[in-house]
C-alpha cells in the first residue's frame, strides 16, 4: 500500500532473484520493518536472496507503520518481526496487532529502547545482531588509539586552522602501540574484539570488568585490575562496557582525573559511560586527549564545545557502519529466522536475565 511503505518480498530485499527455500523448511509470515537504506546494507545480494527464499516477507520502509492500519492483516498473521533503529516500543497496544507474533529480530545489538516486559510475557523471543558490529568498531577504536597515540587529531586541526608549519608541528609526546599500557573498560564482544587487535600489535593490556575472573582475564591474555588502577596506569583507555544504572557515568570529574598526562580516551561504546561536561572541562585544559563516537546529544550540535577543541577527534556514531559488518548483521538475522523456522535453538537469544545485565 503506498501509503505505507509495505511491499512484497518477491525477490528479495535487494532486488534480486528469488531462491528456492531449503527442502522441508518453513517460510514464516515476517514483517522486516527497516529502512530501504539500511535493507540494501543488511541484505545484499545473496543475504536477501536467503531472506526471501527463509520467509514470506512484507518489506516496510517507514516504522510508524507499524502503528498505522494498512499493516493490520499483516501484522495480524506475523511470527517475526525484523527491526532495526528506531522501531517503537513493542508495548501490550502494538502486540495487540500481532497475536501470532513468536519472534523479534533486531538488526542491531541493544534492543532496550524497544523491548519490553510485556514481550516476553507474551513468549516472544528476542534476539540480535551486535556479534555482527564487534570488528567494526573495534577496528574503529583501534583507529582512535593509534591517532590518539601519534598525536594525529592535534596535527590535523592545526594544519586546517591554518597554523604555520612550526605551530603545527608543535604537540605532545607521541607514542607507538607496541609496550603501550591499553585499559579496556568492559570485555563485551567489542571489547573483545579490540582487546585481539591491540594485543596482536604489541599492547600491553589490562581490562577492567566486573563479570571475569583473573583466570578469565588470563585467557584473554590481559590483567584484571580495578577501574581506578586501570584509568592511572594506561597510556590509553577504551569504553566498551554496557549501559546499565551502577555504569552512569563510569568516569566522572575524579575518575578522569586519574589518567596521566597525555593520556587518550577512546569511547566507540556509549556516551552514558562519561560525564561529558567533566570530559569537556577536562579536555579544555590540554591535559589529555579524546576519540569519540558517541554523545549525549545526536546529533552533536554545532556549537558543542567539543567541536572547537584541537585534542579531541570525532566520528557521527558511524563506527559500526561498514558494508562487511551490516552485511554480518544481516547475515545473523537470517540465521537466526532460520534456526526459529526450523525449530532450533537461537544463537543470540536475549532472555529478560541478560536484558538485565547488558547494554
Amino acid at each position: 500500500m503506498a501509503g505505507s511503505g509495505e511491499q512484497r518480498a518477491a525477490a528479495g530485499p535487494a532486488g534480486g532473484p528469488a531462491v528456492t527455500p531449503p527442502t522441508g523448511a518453513r517460510r514464516p509470515v515476517t514483517v522486516v520493518s527497516v529502512s530501504p537504506a539500511l535493507r540494501a546494507q543488511f541484505f545484499p545480494d545473496r543475504v536477501g536472496d536467503r531472506l526471501a527464499a527463509a520467509t514470506d516477507a512484507t518489506l516496510v520502509d517507514d516504522h510508524a507503520a507499524l502503528t498505522g492500519v494498512d499493516l493490520a492483516s499483516v501484522l495480524a498473521r506475523a511470527e517475526v518481526l525484523v527491526t532495526s533503529w528506531g522501531v517503537p516500543r513493542l508495548d501490550a497496544a502494538l502486540l495487540d496487532r500481532a497475536p501470532a507474533l513468536r519472534l523479534v529480530a533486531h538488526t542491531g545489538a541493544s534492543v532496550k529502547p524497544f523491548v519490553t516486559a510485556e514481550l516476553f510475557a507474551r513468549g516472544v523471543a528476542v534476539t540480535q545482531a551486535g556479534q555482527g558490529m564487534a570488528r567494526s568498531v573495534a577496528e574503529v577504536a583501534l583507529t582512535f588509539t593509534l591517532a590518539l597515540l601519534h598525536q594525529t587529531p592535534r596535527f590535523d586541526h592545526a594544519l586546517h586552522a591554518g597554523a604555520g608549519w612550526r605551530r603545527a608541528e608543535q604537540a605532545p609526546p607521541r607514542h607507538e602501540i607496541l609496550g603501550c599500557p591499553v585499559g579496556v573498560v568492559g570485555a563485551s564482544r567489542t571489547g573483545r574484539a579490540y582487546l585481539e587487535l591491540v594485543r596482536a600489535l604489541g599492547a600491553e593490556v589490562s581490562v577492567c570488568d566486573p563479570t571475569l575472573t583473573p583466570a578469565d582475564a588470563a585467557r584473554l591474555d590481559a590483567r584484571l585490575v580495578g577501574l581506578d588502577e586501570l584509568l592511572a596506569g594506561s597510556r590509553i583507555v577504551a569504553l566498551h562496557a554496557p549501559t546499565l544504572p551502577e555504569t552512569r557515568h563510569l568516569l566522572g570529574a575524579r575518575e578522569l582525573a586519574l589518567l596521566p598526562d597525555g593520556a587518550g580516551l577512546v569511547n566507540t561504546a556509549r556516551s552514558w559511560l562519561v560525564d561529558e561536561a567533566a570530559l569537556v572541562a577536562e579536555l579544555t585544559r590540554g591535559r589529555i586527549d579524546a576519540a569519540l563516537d558517541v554523545f549525549d546529544e545526536e546529533p552533536l550540535p554545532t556549537g558543542h564545545p567539543l567541536r572547537g577543541l584541537p585534542n579531541v577527534l570525532l566520528t557521527p556514531h558511524q563506527a559500526a557502519g561498514t558494508v562487511q559488518g551490516r552485511r554480518r548483521q544481516g547475515e545473523i538475522v537470517v540465521d537466526e529466522i532460520v534456526r526459529y523456522a526450523s525449530g532450533r535453538p537461537l544463537a543470540h537469544a536475549v532472555t529478560p536475565e541478560l536484558l538485565a545485565r547488558t547494554g
